[in-house]
């Protein structure tokens, strides 16, 4: 870009950069400026041209420029008051960062120009800093974000057969030997890694936030980095790390159309709850410096920040432009790169007015109602660390939500806890007196052991405490009640006891994750025997620490899960729409779920409350209420013994029926085989029978 260049007027909407053929309109919103500059770089970087933008329709600023073409880079400066004890932090020699551009450059190079105050003064943030950011921040580029998408289709999974997979770009690919481009979206589109995800039997992979997002100043000195991403800048363009060196945003897209082809749904981890700017010390990277006013919640002393995410800083969504552009940002995604949901960081942020959560406050009404979101998944991650945040089931439908305490108490009755088998029965049956209200459906509880923020799987019974030194904290940061058990020695051992104790109990657990009602969700490499080092919160480890090792992959377990799951998609009665209730059923007046003793009688209170009881047994039918024409089968009856072996009598089968037992994880490797009358149930393990029609 060089020389002069005309701007007319152009148009307030859409916002954003957007490219018509002829040149590129720009419209940006700010309540509370009294000057927009348009900056505009040459193919060197250098910013070489200032122009403001010349119009202005309530508080959007918009203007035309003939002649630019997709690939332009550009940023803003925003004039105004710099008054932080007003809320104002204008400073027009920080270049800002478009809100909605679909492209950056890059990251931000920490420096303190980056800052909006002088970072050497003891005043802080109520100086003014005239250095000029333009040469460490990120820049936007206008960006073509049409993709030939051929007959792509949403693969539209029902809630009820959904199989969640959580994973990480990079950490996926990052180590395969056998894919081009490792650790990036073309990676995972990859033929080696959509063969296993299909031959696992996933149906839906849910990816940690891949919008664009900052490495903080503090991890980048101590040698780490921003692993996890949960600190956005950019609701609208894919993050520069996981694209290759050409920087295209049909590589995104066609990571979404390879694993549409396959069956597979994508689903964003997203962070609309906070951004990465932090507090009043934090940089000026562009929602701060554009409008700090609008874009923030704002304590009563209008220079700090309301703080319920712990980050520095809450999104203002109750104004109105500030919700748009969540919307706009969600809407893109969906429309322009065929995603298929959103999983909700910090949720009840999402949902918060000034005197505390609503289900029906502004931005969860309006995604409700949005004919685009509407029809998509979405999963609430439902607490903060504001007042009240804890809103495990109080979210609305159609969101589903994650359930930790599925997590916490499924570990916790593996461990051998007392008192757990009444809350194993609970989780078990899709925690309905969470969720069972305003029509929800049984899928609403997202069921998972272990996810990124803690212990895989083969780690939780592996360390009895965390091993987080990489982090550079002394071992201070991540959770200490993780309800792990080594059993018996902490780490890696040789002993043959032990490890088989440590593979049983994975066996068992997951065995659990895929037999209860709800919606499962796997952490990826769980599958494989993933280890962290016991590292369980490695949010900074951009390394082997939470990369995926295909090499030393655990495949006796990898084949046991790849079974549940196919026993799961092939058995109605674990993912029903309906929740479990013990209700006679009009069909044939059987209850839909039994409890039952090991000599086959009804559980009674004293068996509830009996603290020392270490196995639970429970008959499933098709829910009371579930329509004729549903897919049926007769009953499963699964066993779940943490404590010694034991005989159980097994319920007398209907007429013309058998039982099976498919499933035993003290015999990984069984066959399904019939069985009748007292079954011996080993110590420390899931059995399930299938009731099976008679052979004519």
């Amino acid at each position: 870009m060089a020389g002069n260049v005309a701007i007319t007027a152009g148009r307030p909407y859409p916002l954003g950069a957007t490219f018509d053929g002829d040149g590129v309109n720009f419209a940006v919103f700010s309540a509370n400026a009294t000057r927009i500059t348009l900056c505009l770089f040459d193919q060197d970087g250098r910013e070489n041209l200032l122009i403001d933008l010349p119009e202005r329709d309530g508080d959007i600023w918009h203007g035309y420029v003939p002649g630019l073409r997709p690939g332009q880079e550009y940023g803003y400066r925003a004039h105004g008051p710099y008054r932080p004890d007003e809320g104002h932090r204008f400073n027009p020699h920080k270049l800002l960062i478009d809100p909605y551009t679909k492209k950056l450059s890059g990251h931000p190079d920490w420096h303190p120009a980056l800052f909006g105050y002088d970072t050497n003064s003891a005043h802080g943030d109520l100086t003014f800093s005239t250095r000029d950011s333009a040469g460490f921040a990120p820049r936007s580029i206008v960006a073509d974000t049409s993709y030939r998408w051929g007959d792509d289709h949403p693969p539209a999974v029902q809630w009820c057969d959904t199989v969640l997979y959580e994973g990480h770009v990079k950490g996926l690919t990052a180590m395969r030997r056998d894919v081009t481009e490792p650790g990036t979206f073309l990676a995972l589109a990859s033929d080696p890694m959509i063969e296993h995800l299909v031959g696992l039997g996933i149906t839906s992979l849910e990816l940690l936030p891949v919008q664009a997002f900052l490495n903080e100043g503090f991890l980048l000195d101590k040698g780490l980095t921003n692993y996890w991403g949960y600190m956005t800048h950019g609701f609208f363009a894919p993050d520069p790390r996981y694209m290759t060196a050409r920087q295209e945003l049909s590589e995104f897209q066609f990571m979404v159309s390879r694993l549409h082809a396959a069956g597979i749904e994508v689903i964003l981890d997203v962070v609309y709850n906070h951004t990465s700017e932090g507090n009043q010390m934090g940089p000026t990277l562009s929602f701060r410096g554009l409008d700090n006013a609008s874009y923030y919640r704002l304590a009563e002393s209008k220079r700090y920040y309301i703080d319920d995410t712990g980050t520095g800083n809450t999104l203002n969504l109750e104004h109105p432009m500030v919700m748009r552009m969540v919307l706009d940002s969600l809407r893109f995604w969906v429309e322009e790169m065929h995603v298929d949901g959103f999983r909700f960081d910090l949720a009840t942020t999402l949902g918060r007015r000034s005197d505390g959560f609503d289900p029906n406050a502004p931005f969860l009404a309006a995604i409700r109602q949005d004919p685009v979101l509407s029809r998509v998944k979405l999963i609430a991650e439902p607490w903060d660390i504001g007042p009240g945040g804890y809103q495990l089931g109080a979210f609305p439908p159609p969101f589903a939500e994650w359930n930790d305490k599925f997590r916490d108490q499924i570990r916790r009755f593996w461990r051998g806890d007392a008192g757990h088998v009444r809350k194993l029965a609970t989780r078990v049956s899709g925690s309905a007196l969470r969720f069972d209200h305003s029509g929800r459906p049984a899928s609403s509880s997202v069921n998972f052991l272990t996810a990124h923020d803690g212990f895989t799987l083969r780690d939780l019974v592996s360390y009895n405490e965390k091993h987080n030194e990489a982090n550079g904290e002394a071992n201070r940061d991540g959770h200490s009640h993780n309800y792990s058990d080594n059993c018996g020695a902490e780490g890696p051992t040789d002993d043959p006891e032990i490890n088989a104790h440590r593979a049983r109990r994975r066996r068992n657990m997951m065995a659990t994750l895929m037999l209860s009602q709800g919606t499962p969700m796997i952490l990826a490499g769980d599958e494989l025997g993933n280890t962290q080092g016991g590292n369980n919160n490695a949010y900074c480890q951009d390394n082997a620490i939470s990369w995926i090792d295909w090499q030393d992959v655990d495949a006796e377990f990898l084949a046991f899960c790849k079974r549940l799951i196919a026993f799961r998609k092939a058995h109605p009665i674990l993912k029903q729409k309906r929740f479990l209730h013990a209700r006679p059923r009009l069909v044939d007046g059987q209850p839909d779920l039994f409890w039952r003793r090991a000599d086959g009688t009804p559980m009674g209170d004293a068996d509830w409350n009996d603290t020392d009881l270490r196995h639970l047994a429970v008959e499933m039918r098709m829910a009371s209420g579930t329509p004729e024409y549903a897919p049926r089968e007769g009953a499963l009856f699964v066993v779940f013994n943490t404590g010694r072996r034991f005989n159980v009598t097994l319920p007398e089968p209907a007429e013309g029926h058998h039982w099976m037992r498919h499933i035993d994880t003290a015999r990984p490797d069984a066959t399904p085989k019939p069985a009748h009358g007292r079954k011996r149930i080993h110590t420390n393990s899931v059995v399930v029978f299938v009731q099976e029609k008679d052979r004519a």
